[in-house]
Order: structure tokens, then C-alpha cells, then sequence
């Protein structure tokens, strides 16, 4: 993806060569398997999003009921608004998440390659949604095992897996039924979680913020400003 200036790119994939001139926005699709070579002749800034050969093939099974969809390649330029914003909404929760940002990672990945495979893949086809949502007993084993494991980098595969769902369609289920995706819902019930632990006292906000799974003091003061409007140590001293 070009997101610098416009520029003159020369590029050899798999023997085929072709030159393009790309503009901030434009997007290309090389597969894995091809040899690429790329060359350009000035300042130049990309992003460049690389995904698992396997991944595709366990996406493509789970949504599409196929293991054998393999992307076409797309080396002139293309401009697909959706996967450029995918694109830096996983860039922006990486820089502000790091570690912790996995389980909204995994559902933007998994949106990304389903978007991906149905519009750019050999067997380009729509997306049979599943009707309904969670029952009573799945509901409270998904919520079970997230105030169970808030210290816990959490991940999609794991909760998809509590009600025998693919990722992606646990995740349109998730936010079907909360209005909220699992990544926020998360959040939310870690910021509850450590607002208890203040009441108690004596835990320093380090220390509450370990126990709630956020990766440092830093992430965690971020999101509880975000959620409850004031910092810990403001909600702290309001509690005492």
C-alpha cells in the first residue's frame, strides 16, 4: 500500500515484469509463492501487510468451506478503501497495544483475509452469514473464560473455540449480540476488573495493571481515561 508520494515502481513477480505508477492509496496483491523483485527511483513510503500462506487456507475453509482458494496476483495498481482502512486501524493498535493487542488483531486479520478471498481469490464468492446468535449456555462460557483469563493475553482463536466457530463468524456473532467487538469487550471488563482491585487499596497501579492484563501502567491509564473519563489515580482518590 502507498501511503508516501507518488512514484515510479519497477517490478519483476515471477518473471513478469511491469512498471506502474503508483499514487498514495494504491494497493497491489503479490501471493507468497512468487519471486518478487521491486525497484524505484526516489523517496518512496509503503506499508506492507504480510500474511500466512496457512492462514488463508484455514480462513478459506472455515468461511468458504474450501482449502484449495488461492489469490490472484493484482500487480498494476488497485484501490480498495476497506483494506486500506483495516490496513492502519491494525497499524494504529499495534503502536498503541503492542503485546496486548492480539485479540483485535486476529479479528481485523481474519476480516482482512475473508474481505481478501472474496473479492480476489480463484473462487471469488459471498459470505453465508450464520442467523442467530449465542445462546444462554454459550454466553456465559465465553464470559466465564474472559473474567477468567483478564490477565491472559487473550486471543479469537480461544474464544472462537468455546462454541465450536470459525474466528470470523464468532466475531460477527460477538458483535451482532453486544453491539461491541470481543476486543473492546475485553477492555471493558479488564477497566471493571481494576476499578474493584482499587476499591480494595493497597495495590500500587502497576501492579493492578498486571493483573488485569495490560501490558504496562502506560496502556492501562490510556484505556481507563478512554472508558471511565478520569485517570486511575483520579478514580483512585475519588474511591478512598
Amino acid at each position: 500500500m502507498n501511503v508516501g508520494k507518488p512514484v515510479r515502481l519497477e517490478q519483476a513477480v515471477d518473471g513478469q515484469r511491469k512498471a506502474v505508477d503508483s499514487i498514495p492509496g494504491d494497493l497491489a496483491i503479490y501471493p507468497a509463492y512468487l519471486s518478487q523483485q521491486f525497484r524505484w527511483d526516489k523517496e518512496a513510503e509503503f506499508f506492507n501487510l504480510f500474511l500466512e500462506p496457512s492462514f488463508l487456507t484455514q480462513v478459506g475453509y472455515d468461511v468458504f468451506g474450501s482449502d484449495r482458494l488461492e489469490l490472484i496476483p493484482h500487480l498494476a495498481t488497485l484501490v480498495d478503501p476497506l483494506v486500506e482502512q483495516i490496513g492502519f486501524a491494525l497499524k494504529t493498535s499495534l503502536e498503541i497495544d503492542g503485546e496486548n493487542s492480539s485479540l483485535y488483531a486476529d479479528a481485523i486479520a481474519y476480516a482482512l483475509v475473508v474481505h481478501l478471498l472474496a473479492r480476489y481469490s480463484t473462487h471469488s464468492r459471498q459470505i453465508k452469514p450464520i442467523p442467530g446468535g449465542f445462546t444462554q449456555t454459550q454466553w456465559k462460557q465465553i464470559i466465564d473464560f474472559i473474567n477468567a483469563n483478564l490477565d491472559k493475553n487473550i486471543n479469537l482463536a480461544e474464544l472462537a473455540k468455546i462454541v465450536q466457530l470459525s474466528p470470523y463468524h464468532f466475531a460477527h456473532l460477538f458483535k451482532k449480540s453486544t453491539n461491541t467487538s470481543p476486543h473492546q469487550y475485553v477492555i471493558r471488563c479488564r477497566i471493571e476488573r481494576a476499578k474493584q482491585l482499587m476499591v480494595i487499596g493497597n495495590l500500587s497501579l502497576v501492579t493492578i495493571a498486571q493483573m488485569v492484563g495490560f501490558a504496562s501502567q502506560g496502556h492501562f491509564t490510556y484505556h481507563f481515561k478512554r472508558l471511565v473519563g478520569v485517570t486511575p489515580k483520579v478514580y483512585s482518590q475519588q474511591e478512598r
